[in-house]
């Protein structure tokens, strides 16, 4: 595998998100979408702005004010203000935004809940895809689809990977655009792994099982017997990190519009990373990740994309010039998640205006530095262009773009908002008890009648 992702290469998987953005009947209508859609019964003379299909023209948006809800602090927020200063100072249409910060994902969801029927709801927001099907299902959002294929102010879509742009698309209608996608990886210490016998991740769970128990076992072997307890996988217990799992073993939490968790590939996962723990290969303590790859206490930890600087830093912290690699989960698994921007329905002229925001946001200016900040993966092929001297210094960063095209989406349902805290309860559960490995059925069942009652 080559170290470092070539522009070509980035740029034939990018070529696969290439798709119409076609709208359906059944998604929110705003001013602006209706306006669009009966576009056959106008005349030349009444499109107000020549190359558009939208009723704005140019001169009606100069001086529209758009306030936009992000759910960040710190470096986040403080790049984000600066974004929103060089737009209101560089755009042409004389568009003035304000963004507000509402700290968390949580709380941005909540407050926009108790806004959207006051005068003082925002016109745009970042928020979780869920979050935004929830609105989707309130009509509270728009269809983009009409602004997306605009011959004037659309964009092109054509180097945004398809896995992140389907994940904000229901049938043909787009109800948000990707603003963010981080993933839930394998991080391996591959020298370590090489004096153990090993040249490469784990591909599958009996070499992750191999890998994980040997590494264990060279613990109990040292001079050390307080290290004995560890050495093979910490255990993670976010709910991304059970939903990899179950993807790992071609299992998952859907059974068409339903929720199903009770079934024999999710019981084989789930009863797999279970008796890792029984054999001592998978342990629980409150290390600190990073430092324990960092420090050899553990072989492999799994975490975020963004979690891939601390990492670097804790490895130059112990002095350890072991090499380390991003990898998949077993079986090639890849859970992709993250925000998007959502527009929400007011006045033509604000719509549109908050569409061109969002539209330069996606440039590859913009985006390259967003990746820097926040060390997620770019939206856009292009931004690679600007990207050189970060993915020199950032290899495994490197190697997780090339693990894109097999990311796999999260369930297109609002209330995966509350059923993924399911999920990443009833998995811390089962380590909290210690619950056998013969009991995962059981916790399955639990979790599944759970997730139903919330997806009614």
């Amino acid at each position: 595998m080559k170290k470092y992702f070539s522009a070509f290469l980035l740029f034939t998987f990018f070529l696969s998100a290439c798709g119409a953005f076609t709208p359906v009947a059944s998604a929110p209508v705003s001013s602006a979408t209706a306006a669009a859609e009966s576009e056959s019964t106008l005349t030349v003379e009444e499109t107000p702005h020549a190359g558009s299909r939208l009723p704005v023209g140019a001169d009606a948006l100069r001086g529209t004010r758009i306030l936009i809800w992000h759910p960040w602090y710190g470096v986040e927020a403080n790049l984000f203000d600066s974004l929103v200063q060089e737009f209101n100072k560089k755009n042409e249409w004389g568009i003035a935004v304000t963004a507000e910060g509402q700290t968390t994902f949580s709380n941005l969801y909540e407050n926009v809940n108790a806004a959207l029927p006051t005068e003082n709801k925002p016109n745009a927001a970042i928020a979780l895809t869920e979050q935004a099907l929830a609105w989707r299902d309130q009509r509270a959002i728009i269809d983009l689809t009409p602004y997306a294929e605009d011959p004037l102010y659309g964009i092109d879509a054509g180097d945004i990977p398809a896995v992140f742009l389907n994940q904000d698309e229901i049938g043909g209608a787009r109800f948000a655009l990707p603003a963010q996608r981080d993933a839930r990886l394998l991080l391996w210490n591959e020298t370590w792994a090489g004096e153990l016998g090993f040249d490469s991740p784990p591909a599958a769970p009996e070499d992750f099982s191999q890998q994980a128990c040997r590494a264990h076992g060279a613990m109990t072997k040292d001079d050390s017997p307080q290290n004995d307890f560890a050495g093979g996988w910490l255990t993670d217990l976010d709910p991304m990190t059970a939903y990899a799992w179950l993807l790992a073993f071609e299992g998952g939490v859907l059974e068409g519009n339903d929720y199903r968790f009770l079934t024999p590939n999710n019981i084989e996962a789930f009863t797999f990373v279970r008796q890792l723990s029984e054999q001592g290969c998978a342990w629980q303590a409150d290390e600190n990740p990073a430092e324990a790859l960092a420090n050899r206490q553990a072989l492999i930890v799994t975490a975020s994309l963004s979690s891939l600087p601390e990492t670097a830093r804790a490895f130059a912290a112990a002095g350890n010039a072991d090499t380390w690699r991003a990898a998949p989960f077993p079986g090639g698994a890849l859970a992709l998640y993250g925000s998007s921007y959502v527009l929400f329905d007011s006045s033509a002229e604000k719509e549109l205006a908050a569409w061109l925001f969002v539209r330069w946001l996606l440039e590859a200016k913009q985006d390259a530095r967003f990746v820097e900040a926040t060390h997620l993966f770019p939206m856009r092929a292009a931004t690679l262009d600007l990207l050189g001297d970060y993915q020199k210094t950032h290899p495994q960063w490197s190697q997780a773009l090339n693990l894109i095209p097999q990311g796999e989406m999260q369930p297109q349902l609002a209330s995966w908002r509350n059923v993924k805290v399911v999920l990443g309860d009833g998995f811390t559960h089962m380590y909290r008890v210690n619950l056998p490995s013969g009991q995962v059925p059981a916790i399955l069942a639990q979790m599944e009648t759970l997730a139903r009652e919330l997806g009614r």
